[in-house]
């Protein structure tokens, strides 16, 4: 779905961290994968911006690895504290899409 993006970029984070507790995974694929769930409108760019802002908090933990194609690859597995961001992420959400249901329900 486009014109997203606005919605889109508060739970970015959270959606990339749940990609990643899902197994070891680097940047181009979760772009992909964004791509394919209907986030059109999402470039490499900013799922790149997001990642680096997740390394930054401690969220995640990144392996170099050489890749067959181009330049070493950054995989990206969830270090304990991005376990505990995912977690108070999905209560958070929780909570609001149940009030945002029960607002338009009124």
């Amino acid at each position: 779905m486009t014109g997203l993006t606005e919605l889109l970029k508060g739970a970015l984070e959270g959606i990339v961290l749940q990609r990643i507790s899902q197994n070891e995974t680097y940047g181009y694929e979760i772009t992909n994968y964004l791509v394919t769930l209907g986030f059109e409108d999402i470039v490499e760019g900013t799922v790149y911006t997001v990642l680096l802002r997740l390394e930054k908090k401690g969220l995640l933990n990144v392996t170099r690895r050489k890749s067959e194609v181009g330049p070493p690859r950054k995989f990206y597995t969830l270090s304990t504290a991005g376990q505990q961001y995912l977690t108070d992420f999905w209560e958070k959400w929780q909570f609001l899409a149940t009030t945002m249901t029960k607002l338009k329900e009124k």
